[in-house]
């Protein structure tokens, strides 16, 4: 920490600025150092002795005297960046400098009219160290350019390769692909660890963040043309270190150890400085990675380097450290509290959705092996934990869009199969089965005990399920009852009829059905048996009354009964052990606001592995519109007509086929042998065979994500939220008035 002297000097040099109603020339150092010459302070410091209303008041009534300071502090870590800092003195007035720009920035960008001072030029910018070509870019890019400088200077935030006490590392003439922070992706050598490099690398990268953060100011737009300047040079062709500090970032987050050696309650003996470091990083990566430039600006250099990593060594190396992150809030120990928990897993999952979208043969790579469900792991545990909190419905929709993204691929549901033997502590059933079974049982979960703000996610939740269904060789008993629950809940007339898309459900539902029923009978005759012993449900679906007065009865029922979804089945008692159930959010915890996310249909496109093309499922999905909360809002009523439309065409012709054929076997078995064992009965199914005697194979449907102007806004919303909710220490945009989201306490 500063020394009380130092701080009072600070603050006495921040009262000055604050009460000068003249303008203090620039060229008036003895004034101007106060700032960052003669203090040492820590952010935290800065941020408790410059409070906001005194930036504001300074902002609204001596705004030259704000400009200087900013220009000042810009032009001193450009100084910084081209001597290299070799003194002790110049390292600690960069990070001062750093400290306040950090402070300030947030109070330009609130205010419409300073949001382009900082893209302006300054007069007579073009001295002190600045030579006549470059005093005429704008502060923003000679801000942008020293830190990135700086975030490669030898003995401050890189090991110096000096080769003698007196030689001297020109700063303009380095190459940083050798000074890459840790070995990774395109680089080997693992540089030593260095705590004071760590600290000075995160605050020069909370600076960067924060100059980013003008996203937060403007309100939210779905034209995707609107470009962050400040991302947008800093990832340009503009940067010479755009490559060296893309690998830098990403490699260090990607091999980052939080239990460190192994040593219980390490993390409390000592402070871990990579930790920090590693939280910046992924959150400058996730921000960076937003704009794709495309036709609408210069190409997005981070963008590219993700795009076209393909050695497999650096897929390998990047999949394992993003798995060994987002497991590690999972991990059981002996020893309470004895291992790190992280707690940036929302970034790590944006993250790895860049990864997925932007790099093919990444998402190709980690479909071909079973690590694909060490990343499903984690994400079932964080939906199954978040579903009961409200402030966490961003984490629930981002784990969702990345399982819809994996399930649009064939290898997703072929991987499902393995035996999932890993006991990670969730308040769900205790079951025998495999990976299919834990996403169909917190999926079920999810839709059963979830909170209402939940609803827009079923859709999602479903085509999950349908699109992995064709796969899935053997569900478990205790699955294959949890898909039938659904399906009797989301077939109850009141359901039906309550709201326009209900029905939608019940199409995914008996879709999945019949996609195991005819590619993957042999292995499921849990889910054959649960069909069979609720085969009343599909005969109420089939016989619905649809007259006016079935349909005015059905909605005078709901008003009366409590929620059909939230009833559980028996088996919810039983709970894995070492879990928690879901809890909602602490009063008082702050969320940021999402934008609506798109309906499913236009979410995703349609897939179809087969030339022939039943007439019944693509005009199902014509007939599918977005699922938008004004539809849900609006003054609709149910018809006799609308229930028909869709009633028609529901695909119950493969299950009623089943029942027809199996039941009267079933029954008769039953009779004869005397029998009440279903362990019998299941012997009887698994040895069946429905070959010949089931309608024609459908062709499978997949319904694959793609990306729309919608989903790009939810994403910007989402991202900068996390953001702002997890920079506390110190509270960056705290209390300023950011426009992309709202905050609201709950």
């Amino acid at each position: 920490m500063g020394s009380t002297d130092s701080k009072l000097n600070f603050r006495k040099a921040v009262i000055q600025l604050t009460t000068k109603t003249q303008p203090v020339e620039a060229t008036d150092d003895a004034f101007w150092d106060q700032f960052w010459a003669d203090t040492t302070t820590t952010v935290q410091d800065v941020f408790a002795l410059v409070p906001a209303a005194e930036i504001r008041a300074v902002r609204e009534e001596s705004p030259s005297n704000l400009a200087t300071l900013c220009y000042k502090a810009v032009e001193k870590l450009v100084q910084g960046a081209e001597s290299g800092c070799p003194t002790e003195r110049e390292k600690q007035v960069i990070l001062n400098c750093t400290c306040i720009l950090s402070r300030i920035l947030p109070y330009i960008f609130e205010d419409q009219d300073w949001r382009g001072f900082f893209w302006s030029t300054v007069p007579g910018a073009g001295r002190a160290g600045l030579d006549d070509d470059e005093g005429a870019r704008p502060l923003a890019e000679s801000l942008l350019l020293a830190i990135a400088d700086l975030l490669f200077c030898p003995d401050f935030t890189v090991h110096s390769h000096r080769r003698g006490p007196d030689s001297v590392e020109n700063m303009q003439s380095i190459d940083s692909c050798e000074y890459i922070w840790e070995a990774g992706v395109g680089f080997a050598q693992s540089p030593p660890l260095n705590y004071i490099h760590d600290l000075n690398r995160t605050e020069l990268l909370r600076l960067l963040l924060t100059c980013f953060s003008e996203a937060m100011y403007l309100p939210s737009s779905t034209d995707n043309t609107v470009l962050n300047p400040w991302v947008t040079f800093f990832c340009s062709t503009e940067n010479r270190h755009a490559l060296p500090l893309f690998t830098s970032l990403l490699n260090v987050v990607c091999a980052y150890d939080p239990v460190g050696y192994g040593i219980p309650y390490n993390h409390l003996l000592f402070s871990d400085y990579r930790e920090q470091l590693v939280e910046q990083a992924v959150q400058i990566l996730i921000v960076t990675l937003e704009h794709d430039g495309g036709s609408a600006g210069p190409e997005n250099l981070f963008v590219n380097y993700l795009s076209r990593i393909h050695r497999e060594e650096d897929f390998d190396f990047v999949l394992k450290g993003l798995a060994r992150l987002l497991t590690n809030p999972l991990t059981q120990t002996y020893l309470p509290n004895s291992t790190k928990k992280i707690q940036f897993h929302q970034e790590l999952l944006v993250l790895f959705w860049k990864l997925c979208d932007f790099n093919k043969k990444f998402l190709f790579f980690v479909l071909k092996s079973s690590d694909v469900l060490d990343i499903l792991v984690p994400i079932l545990f964080y939906l199954n934990d978040a579903r009961a909190d409200q402030s966490r419905v961003g984490l629930m929709h981002i784990g969702v869009f990345i399982l819809l993204l994996l399930s649009g691929e064939r290898n997703f549901g072929v991987r499902l199969n393995k035996p999932y033997s890993v006991h990670v502590p969730m308040d769900i059933p205790v079951f025998t089965g495999t990976h299919a079974d834990l996403l169909i049982v917190v999926f079920h979960k999810i839709i059963t005990t979830g909170h209402q703000r939940l609803q827009p996610l079923f859709d999602c939740l479903l085509t999950i399920v349908v699109n992995v269904s064709p796969y899935l060789k053997s569900l478990s008993m205790v699955a294959a009852n949890k898909l039938l629950h659904l399906l009797e809940a989301f077939s109850t007339s009141w359901f039906l009829f309550s709201v326009a898309q209900n029905h939608h459900l019940v199409f995914f539902l008996l879709e999945a059905f019949n996609n195991i029923i005819q590619y993957q009978f042999d292995g499921n005759c849990n889910l054959v048996y649960a069909i069979i012993r609720k085969r009343n449900v599909f005969h109420q679906l089939a016989n619905l009354p649809s007259d006016p007065a079935a349909i005015q009865k059905a909605l005078q029922r709901k008003r009366k009964s409590p929620d059909v979804i939230s009833r559980t089945g028996s088996q919810e008692t039983v709970s894995m052990e070492g879990s928690h159930p879901a809890v909602p959010a602490e009063p008082g915890t702050l969320k940021t606001s999402l934008v609506a996310i798109p309906g499913t249909d236009s979410l995703c496109y349609l897939d179809v592995y087969d030339l022939k093309l039943d007439v019944f499922y693509t005009e199902a999905e014509m007939e599918r519109r977005p699922l938008s909360s004004a539809s849900s809002t609006s003054f609709w009523a149910p018809t006799p007509e609308w229930a028909l439309s869709w009633k028609c065409k529901l695909p119950l012709q493969t299950i009623m086929r089943l029942l027809q054929v199996l039941v009267p076997q079933v029954e008769k078995i039953c009779i004869d042998k005397g029998l009440t064992d279903e362990s019998e009965i299941l012997k009887f199914l698994q040895h069946g065979t429905l070959v010949g005697l089931l309608p024609v194979p459908h062709p499978i449907l997949i319904r694959k994500y793609q990306a729309n102007a919608g989903t790009a806004m939810w994403f910007r919303t989402y991202m900068w939220g996390v953001v702002y909710l997890r920079n506390v220490d110190p509270p960056i945009w705290y209390d300023t008035d950011v426009r992309l989201f709202e905050i609201q306490k709950m």
